[in-house]
Formats: structure tokens, sequence, C-alpha cells
């Protein structure tokens, strides 16, 4: 148990690392998406959609692999994990941003000048605030689904939870050849303990912010 609750940490140490750049990134890329630009839209579009279409697997093996053969470059294996799952979350929460921008209503800019805001006050009292209640909660929801895709790494050789499994039902093999439903119960329960607090907080602001 101490063991998986090891390989547990290392994935949610990735998990919760990507997100935290992913955030910061993607409120940027999000917010200059917004600016109508016909070239930056155009890289956008294709990064989206690289994003979309390439599986987080062949990202792992083209930043693992690809970078040291081609670019000479040493990248450990979590370093890698955490480029692959951070350029992947800043697609989606720039997309989550662009969204919420788009959402809003060009009125309520005109009613913010009109009761004597400026710019900085409009976006601080009135635009900032309404954002973040649309984008906390999916931002959370983002964390749970980075934390599952996580178990993709032991395909590089990190040690994390799903790779400690199987390490522990290979050691086992003979004087327990019935070990793996027992791993593999208790892994289920690890990311369900692990996930599921996450997905509540994510449903209860959601109902919250919608009254």
């Amino acid at each position: 148990m101490l063991r998986l609750l090891g390989g547990l940490g290392v994935a949610l140490r990735i998990s919760l690392i990507s997100v935290v750049i992913s955030i910061f990134l993607g409120i940027i890329l999000g917010s200059i998406m917004t600016l109508k630009n016909p070239f930056i839209n155009a890289i956008s579009r294709v990064y989206l959609e690289i994003v979309r279409i390439m599986p987080q697997m062949v990202l792992l093996f083209i930043v693992f692999f690809g970078a040291t053969k081609v670019l000479g470059l040493n990248f450990s294996a979590e370093l890698s994990s955490i480029i692959v799952f951070s350029f992947w979350g800043t697609a989606e929460m720039s997309d989550l941003v662009r969204g919420a921008l788009s959402g809003i209503d060009t009125i309520q800019y005109e009613s913010s000048y009109a009761l004597g805001m400026n710019t900085t006050q409009t976006y601080i009292h009135v635009i900032i605030p309404q954002i973040l209640r649309r984008l906390i909660p999916l931002s959370i929801n983002l964390i749970t689904r980075m934390i599952k895709t996580t178990s993709l790494v032991m395909m590089i050789g990190i040690v994390e939870v799903l790779k400690v499994g199987q390490q522990i039902i290979e050691a086992n093999r003979k004087s327990s050849p019935n070990a793996a439903f027992g791993v593999f119960a208790t892994i289920f329960l690890l990311y369900f303990l692990a996930c599921y607090p996450i997905s509540c907080l994510s449903k209860y602001l959601e109902k919250k912010w919608e009254n």
C-alpha cells in the first residue's frame, strides 16, 4: 500500500504542476485569442487541432524520445510528462478562457462605462468575477482529467501508481496468481478517492453559482 500511495503521489505531483502551468498560460493565450487577429487565430486554431487530434501518448513519445534524438535535449521522463500535459492543458484552458470572454455581452462593458468606470475597473469589478465563476468549476474538472491521464506516463518509464501495481503483480505472480484483481481494485479506489472530492467540488461550485 505504501508503494501504491507513493506512485499515486508521483501522478498527483505531475498533474498538479501541469495544471498550474496550464491555467497560467491558458489565461494569457485565451485572452490573446479574443483579439480576433487573423494570424493569431490561425496559429491558435492549428494548436488546438493538434491537441485534439494527437493522442497524449504520441506526444509523450515525441517529447521524450524525439527531443533527445532530434534536438539533442536530455529531458527526464517526469519533465517530458509535465511538458506534454501542460501543452495539452494550456490548449484546453485557453479555449475555455476564450469562450468565457466571448460570452460576455457587449452591453456589460457599455453599462460599466456609462456608470463611470474605466477599463481597468470594468474588468476588475464586472468582467473578471463573471469569468472566474465560469472558469473555476471547469478548471477543477481539468485537474480530475489530468490526474486520470497521468496513467500514460508509465509508458516512458515513470513509476507511478499503475506501474507500481504491475510491479507488485509481477513480483507475486507465482505466490499470488490472482493478485491482479486486488491490486487493480486498490488502484481504482485510490484514483476514486483522489478524484471524487475534486469532482464534487466542481459540481458544488457550478450549482452554487448558477443560482
